[in-house]
């Protein structure tokens, strides 16, 4: 059987961090959310700890990042 890796649970910095390496650029911040941009993927991230896995996968669908490839960038 297949496994799927598991949402980590991580900060909104470490998320950000993460997302830069990815190419994403930070373009504002409005009170704990940080706006992040790469070509046309634009996502949001709250500067929440710990952010809610939900909401983690929430980020990854929007910036079209599959969770495999931002395990790798994480650590």
């Amino acid at each position: 059987m297949l496994q799927v890796p598991e949402l980590p649970s991580t900060s909104g910095q470490k998320i950000i961090k993460t997302l830069t390496k990815l190419g994403f650029v930070v373009v504002r911040q409005r009170g704990s959310h940080v706006f992040l941009q790469r070509g046309q993927d634009t996502v949001t991230v709250p500067l929440h700890n710990p952010v809610k896995k939900s909401t983690l996968k929430s980020i990854l669908n929007q910036a079209n990042v599959p969770l495999e490839e931002f395990l790798e960038h994480l650590k």
